[in-house]
């Protein structure tokens, strides 16, 4: 088996549903799953959108955490800081998509990432399906004409 092969049973054998989206109780939290398949490689996501802020989990190869990122705006030069709270000494893998995910939805964001080390390509396909979901389920403001297309909460 290649480093950037999934199993979907793991997944499975975990609990999590393929594709499902639930709003608990009506206080602002929403949780999406689904799964994609990008080049010939099975991703799993689940995105949790509470107030002001996003949880994104993508995995591959099991349905265990992987590294886990939390990035938010630094004032006062309004830059983008992130900080690894779980894994990615050596490995950073989803720390760009943290940093990223901040800049196009203003929001504080969690990622946890669990795609294999050195792979780039990977990691960027998984990013944009990631955003997809995000501006399908609704995450996107007007568009500022001098900011040009962005990402934010609803």
């Amino acid at each position: 088996m290649s480093s950037s092969s999934c199993k979907t049973s793991e997944f499975e054998a975990a609990g999590f549903d393929s594709v499902g989206q639930d709003d608990i109780g009506g206080g602002g939290v929403q949780v999406t799953s689904f799964t994609e398949l990008v080049d010939d490689v099975t991703l799993h996501f689940q995105i949790i959108r509470l107030p002001k802020q996003i949880y994104a989990w993508i995995g591959c190869n099991s349905a265990k955490l992987g590294n886990l990122y939390a990035a938010a705006h630094t004032r006062p030069s309004n830059t983008v800081s992130v900080t690894s709270i779980l894994g990615g000494a050596s490995d950073n893998t989803g720390s760009g998509i943290a940093r990223r995910l901040v800049l196009k939805t203003g929001l504080n964001v969690i990622v946890a990432c669990n795609i294999p080390k050195n792979s780039p390509m990977l990691e960027a396909n998984a990013e944009k399906k990631l955003v997809e979901k995000l501006i399908a389920l609704g995450h996107s403001r007007s568009k500022s004409p001098a900011a040009g297309p962005v990402l934010s909460s609803s």
